[in-house]
């Protein structure tokens, strides 16, 4: 036996305990102990098996130390369908989570047992693929087609409850999963209960597959996998038997393993626990955090104090009057309230954040007691200068003062007070409570015991934390600022708003670029181009400003009802704005520019070639530290297809060679905008791949 699966004999039942922390992943020694444990008892002339996990869960998945790697006998299909072949009765007892192949071995059982807080689910489509041991054929066998497309092609977890309704387990217990397990084996016993082997019940009724996988991929934005699941679930309807449907399955399953898209979604997984891991805070402590201050109670500082209330902490909310506080705590109850709304939080936890966790503020002083204050007023280096050196004052020693800026200089901001070394930047992406990102700055005095402060707090609040240096606009609003003017280039030389957002979103964006800046307002990029504008533009850089005129007749965007579309009330789909057309005219006319025809590969190309080329050029400056920082920024703040593994994965997987070649071509054109990055030319010139810079730094 496997030491990673021990065996043990009580009574006619063979208990067979996963022993694999953290979460008995199903490695090869799992497998193997798995499958001698069956075959043991089946040879001692035990009358059932009982399967569970020690520790805190069932089988949670599979060992991603594995992926990538040729598997080992038994795999994994093979060793379900030995454990539903089997003449004893099988049963398994789920406690903590029984996910991807651990959820295919309980369906490979003949019946199944589990704690109230026990989750379920077949979550392969995230990483590209589909469930290939039998999820696609058993799952729809036990729960009907409809639920099983809702689990497989989402990916969702359920708990035990709606798990025991689907039909995928039979019974649900509180207590020891072990003694649960042995109780409810001892009970199938004693009442003569047969096998109930879920390949030999009927093929379920089949719906209208077409439809279904064309409602799958166009919810996905061109991801496969899902969709490609729909043909895998078809296949248990149709197919002229069970093993008929697994080789369905398998031929699917193959064909997502070669595909892109998996590598992609492989990358994206792997680098998202990657990134808060970085080399030179190891065995550094991050300062205890017991109470958060945060300086402004608008969009942005709301949605921080609902994020800190939620994570746990306290917040202390400072504003200028007492009628702006209670207009934060307005906003800040009506983010928990959603919550609430959605089963999140009880309605005590509500009335305790809002009424006791919360307090609220108009004076300094006030902030002297908390361990962090996250400012979070107007983007304009004066405010932000005027409010640290009022911190610098009110502040306890050791107390964490972080800005919230999206582009300015934080070493200028640090040098107001007396202890820059305190001093971070912590941007948060609107809303603040639901963006998952969160860019920590680290400024040039910045102590390793406040950069590991900040990447704590983005670990509690369950946000993906990513380390920047300061430039203009950090990683993500550096990198936006530049693949956003290929997209103004583009407008002037003969493209259209509109035919650039569409073929964005076909690439798989989330939105266009001229959406996004409908939704986050207008008015932000018009106060950056001022602000550039003021500082000296370089005469080569092409420059326009029918934007410019949107603003000065007030079209901020989603919010004023009208910018790039036009929103009726209440909607957030909008519709072309006909006057913007006519104001880029009127702008070409006045450059002397005669438009030409882009096609959508064209737009495509030239934008990511513009993110990649910036990306290159942030990594090599050491502003991102790995490629993958880069990725993970723009899959969490900006809306890139995580299928597509984030720009830097996207170009190692097209070919660094060919998007140089692009961009010095494009340089002919414009030499100022296309410069080639070092950095890019460097690694096409060795031969190397960014993800070669991310094994490098690991």
């Amino acid at each position: 036996m496997s030491e990673a699966v021990e065996y043990e004999r009580v009574g006619d039942i063979a208990v067979l305990a996963a022993n694999n922390p953290p979460v008995n992943a199903l490695g090869v020694d799992v497998r193997r102990g798995l499958l001698a444990g069956i075959e043991r008892a089946e040879e001692e002339g035990a009358k059932a098996v009982l399967i569970y996990g020690q520790g805190r869960t069932y089988f949670a998945g599979a060992d991603i130390r594995e992926f990538g790697k040729p598997p080992q006998d038994p795999w994994l299909p093979e060793l379900c369908a030995r454990i539903e072949a089997s003449p004893l009765l099988v049963v398994s007892a789920i406690h903590g989570t029984a996910l991807g192949g651990g959820l295919e071995v309980a369906l490979s059982t003949h019946y199944r047992i589990a704690l109230p807080s026990a989750q379920v689910g077949l979550p392969e489509v995230h990483l590209g693929i589909l469930p290939g041991a039998g999820g696609t054929q058993r799952l729809p066998r036990v729960t009907g087609v409809e639920a099983a497309l809702d689990l497989i092609t989402s990916g969702r977890h359920v708990r035990a409850d709606e798990a025991l309704k689907l039909g995928i387990i039979d019974k649900v217990e509180e207590g020891d999963p072990r003694e649960v397990g042995l109780a409810y084996v001892a009970e199938l016993l004693d009442s003569g209960a047969a096998r109930r082997p879920v390949s030999e019940m009927a093929a379920p009724a089949p719906v209208d597959f077409d439809a279904v996988y064309e409602q799958v991929l166009k919810k996905g934005r061109g991801q496969i996998s899902p969709a490609t699941a729909v043909r895998a679930v078809q296949a248990a309807c149709e197919a002229e038997s069970f093993d008929a449907g697994m080789r369905r399955e398998r031929e699917l399953f193959m064909e997502l393993m070669a595909s892109d898209q998996r590598e992609g979604l492989i990358h994206a997984f792997f680098a998202e626990r990657a990134v808060g891991k970085l080399p030179e805070l190891k065995g550094v402590e991050p300062r205890v955090l017991h109470t958060v201050g945060v300086i402004g109670g608008g969009t942005m500082g709301a949605g921080i104090a609902t994020a800190a209330l939620l994570a746990g902490l306290p917040v202390v909310l400072l504003e200028m009057s007492q009628e702006a506080t209670q207009a934060a705590k307005a906003r800040i109850g009506n983010n928990l309230s959603g919550a609430v709304k959605r089963g999140k939080l009880t309605q005590a936890q509500y009335d305790e954040m809002v009424g006791t966790a919360l307090t609220l503020a108009t004076e300094y002083y006030e902030l002297s007691g908390v361990d962090m204050v996250i400012e979070a007023v107007y983007e304009d280096m004066e405010v932000k200068k005027k409010v640290f050196a009022q911190l610098d004052a009110a502040c306890k020693p050791g107390a964490v003062l972080a800005s919230n800026t999206s582009y300015l200089d934080i070493n200028e901001i640090a040098l107001v007070t007396s202890r820059p070394a305190d001093v971070i930047g912590l941007h948060f992406f609107s809303p603040a409570h639901v963006m998952r990102l969160l860019e920590v700055v680290v400024p040039d005095s910045t102590a390793a015991d406040v950069v590991a402060t900040g990447l704590s707090l983005g670990k509690r609040m369950r946000k993906v934390t990513v380390r920047a240096g300061v430039c203009d606009g950090f990683i993500g609003n550096r990198i936006l600022s530049t693949y956003r003017t290929c997209a103004d280039h583009m407008i002037l030389d003969g493209a259209s708003p509109y035919q650039i957002d569409t073929a964005l979103t076909d690439f798989g964006f989330a939105m266009g670029p001229f959406a996004v800046a409908d939704l986050a307002g207008l008015d932000i990029g018009w106060a950056v181009r001022k602000r550039r504008r003021a500082e000296g533009l370089d005469p080569r850089a092409r420059d326009a400003s029918y934007a410019d005129k949107l603003c000065e007749q007030g079209h901020y965007g989603q919010k004023t009802g009208k910018g790039y579309y036009i929103y009726e009330a209440g909607s957030r789909v909008g519709v072309p704005n006909p006057e913007v057309m006519a104001l880029i005219e009127a702008e070409r006319a006045e450059q002397e520019i005669t438009p030409r025809d882009f096609t959508d590969a064209e737009i495509v190309r030239r934008y990511m070639a513009a993110m990649v080329n910036e990306a290159a050029k942030v990594v090599g400056e050491g502003v991102a530290r790995r490629p993958l920082d880069v990725d993970m920024t723009l899959l969490y703040g900006y809306g890139f297809p995580r299928y597509r593994g984030g720009p830097l994965k996207w170009a190692d997987m097209q070919g660094l060679p060919g998007l140089l070649v692009d961009i010095e071509t494009w340089a002919e054109e414009d030499a100022y905008f296309w410069q080639p990055a070092p950095l890019l030319k460097q690694l096409v010139a060795e031969g190397r791949t960014f993800d070669d810079l991310n094994k490098d730094a690991a």
